[in-house]
């Protein structure tokens, strides 16, 4: 497929490439869960205005990442900074194509109405874990960043073994864990927060806790791009001003241009 045209799309507040006279594509994209709520919200708008359509497979980080590594057929990848650059040096994801697009960290919650802990510096985010009877988060063996990263702090904090005791490891969809699930704090990304109505942002970790280069989300083409120019259509979409409103709504911050 040939890019021949630059359209102004002034309803994305961005020239962006568009097919003259060519048949449409069907984009694949292998996404990280965390951006479904926002590439969700997003591709309907894509879709409209490039004539494109877009297959999207959501799942864990890490299973992304094996899933590309393993040469599934996809056009575009998005997951963690660190890990799609290290796709890029082993050859499966296209060198030249990667397009940071957001960034996220970790978060605590509660439900609707109830008390907010302290979790305004480290030593008060570890005494509210400690004195939680319950703690929610994702399962890190499932790949997840936020999991894995959570037991990364508990480790640093030396409450690894206070905090397994009283675990409950969350199963996607959020919203269905939490309505048959007791917990009294969930520990997860604000994006997955935002989009559930019956839990409360209480605020974000405290920075030294934080690996904003691990939570970057990025976007690539993949090697094996079956619609490569398609591919790199939907990561300039997504690194637009109109996405990058959505994303920010969305409880994650985007990337600098």
């Amino acid at each position: 497929m040939k890019l021949r045209l630059l359209v102004a799309a002034a309803d994305f507040g961005l020239m962006i490439l568009l097919v003259a006279g060519a048949d449409a594509a069907e984009i694949k994209l292998l996404s990280a869960e965390v951006m479904r709520h926002a590439v969700n919200e997003l591709s309907g708008e894509f879709e409209r205005m490039t004539g494109h359509k877009l297959t999207i497979s959501y799942d864990s980080a890490g299973v992304i990442g094996n899933r590309i590594q393993d040469g599934e057929i996809a056009d575009v990848a998005i997951i963690q900074k660190p890990a799609v650059e290290a796709l890029s040096e082993r050859g499966t994801i296209t060198r030249g194509s990667i397009v940071n697009l957001a960034r996220s960290g970790l978060a605590v919650a509660v439900r609707k109405g109830a008390p907010k802990p302290d979790i305004s510096s480290v030593d008060a985010l570890k005494s509210s874990l400690l004195a939680a009877k319950s703690i929610a988060h994702p399962n890190p063996t499932r790949g997840t960043a936020s999991g894995v990263h959570f037991r990364g702090v508990i480790e640093r904090l030396g409450i690894t073994q206070e905090i397994n005791a009283k675990a409950k490891l969350t199963t996607p969809p959020l919203a269905q864990f939490v309505a048959q699930n007791e917990f009294e704090i969930l520990v997860t990304q604000a994006a997955d927060i935002l989009a559930v109505p019956s839990l409360d942002l209480v605020g974000w970790l405290p920075d030294e806790l934080q690996d904003y280069d691990a939570f970057t989300w990025t976007a690539g083409v993949t090697a094996n791009a079956k619609e490569p120019d398609a591919a790199k259509v939907l990561i300039q979409f997504l690194s637009s001003p109109t996405a990058a409103a959505v994303i920010k709504k969305r409880g994650m911050e985007p990337a600098s241009p």
